[in-house]
C-alpha cells in the first residue's frame, strides 16, 4: 500500500521561509480558502446570511479581517474567504451550510500558494513586481494584479505587511520573482 504524504506548493514537507535583507517571505500552509459568489438576484439574501454567520463582505478592492473568517473582494458579488486551516479544513462545506442557497461556494485552498511578506518598507520590492503603489494604498487594500506574468491577489495587511495569493502551479516562479526583486531592492 502506498504511503502518501502532504506536500507544500513548493514540493516540501514544511513551509518555506526566506530572508533577504530586512524582508521575510513566509509560505503559509495554515490558511483555508474558498470563493463565495452571490447567486443571481440573491445578493440581499447572501448579505443577511453572511452577517449572521460572521462572514464579512467588504467593498471592492478591500480586505476585511474577522474571526474566524477574513474576506477579500475579487469581483462584483464575489469574495475569497480565509480561515484557519486547523479548524476550517472543510471551509467550503462550512460556508455552504452557513450561507445556504444564497451563494455558490467553491473550495480554493489547494489552488493557491500563499506568501506573507514582512519588512519595514515593502514598497522597494513590490514596485519592481507590480503596478500597485503600495506606499499610497490604505491598509486593507486588496487587488488582483500581475507579478512576473502571473495573475496574483495582493493584500496590504499593514505598512510593512502584505499577503500574496498566486497560482499553486507557479509557486516556484512566484517565489523566485519575490527573491529576485528583494535582492535588487536591498
Amino acid at each position: 500500500m502506498a504511503s502518501l504524504q502532504a506536500m507544500t506548493a513548493l514540493g516540501a514537507h514544511g513551509a518555506a521561509v526566506v530572508e533577504i535583507g530586512p524582508l521575510r517571505i513566509s509560505e503559509r500552509l495554515d490558511v483555508a480558502l474558498a470563493s463565495v459568489a452571490a447567486r443571481r438576484g440573491r445578493m440581499a439574501d447572501l448579505a443577511k446570511t453572511a452577517k449572521a454567520a460572521g462572514i464579512p463582505l467588504p467593498e471592492p478592492a478591500r480586505h476585511q479581517s474577522g474571526e474566524p473568517y477574513s474576506t477579500f473582494w475579487v469581483a462584483p458579488e464575489m469574495w475569497f474567504v480565509e480561515a484557519p486551516y486547523s479548524s476550517h479544513e472543510l471551509i467550503a462545506d462550512l460556508l455552504k451550510t452557513a450561507l445556504g442557497d444564497a451563494a455558490s461556494v467553491t473550495e480554493q485552498t489547494d489552488a493557491w500558494v500563499v506568501f506573507d511578506l514582512a519588512a519595514p518598507n515593502l514598497s522597494p520590492v513590490l514596485e519592481r513586481l507590480c503596478n500597485v503603489d503600495f506606499q499610497v494604498v490604505a491598509e486593507g487594500y486588496a487587488t488582483r494584479t500581475v507579478m512576473e506574468h502571473l495573475g496574483v491577489y495582493l493584500i496590504k495587511r499593514g505598512p510593512g505587511s502584505a499577503r500574496i495569493y498566486g497560482p499553486r502551479s507557479s509557486a516556484e516562479s512566484l517565489l523566485h520573482a519575490l527573491e529576485t526583486a528583494a535582492a535588487a531592492a536591498f
